[in-house]
């Protein structure tokens, strides 16, 4: 099944593709996600063997859905002990039982100025 997630006024609203229609899911607030359109149904995989870093976008029963870069890589809900808050940047590698390990996103360096 097809599932895209859209953020705009402080709404998150899950949709679902049924015979060529877009039907909302499900609204809750979106919290600390930023606003637009996120296409969960083209999520990857995650490779078990790579540490992803990204925001994590939506959970659902079966999937946990982190945006990494410009694309989408979906978790299995069974890999975590405890689900990741929706909207934090976290970095998701694997130990060697397949166990999802969820740390903090180590800040990214930029270059600014203050006045």
């Amino acid at each position: 099944m097809k599932q895209r997630l859209l953020v705009m006024n402080g709404q998150k609203i899950v949709q679902s593709e049924q015979a060529g229609a877009w039907i909302n899911q499900k609204v809750d607030k979106a919290g600390a996600l930023n606003p637009g359109i996120y296409n969960l149904y083209m999520a990857q995989v995650a490779d078990k063997k790579q540490t992803h870093a990204g925001v994590i976008v939506h959970a659902d029963n079966n999937q946990v859905y982190q945006k990494v870069g410009k694309s989408f890589v979906m978790h299995a809900r069974t890999d975590f002990d405890k689900v990741p808050e929706i909207g934090s940047a976290k970095s998701i590698s694997y130990n060697a039982q397949g166990k999802a390990t969820v740390a903090a996103e180590a800040p990214k360096l930029t270059r600014g100025r203050s006045r």
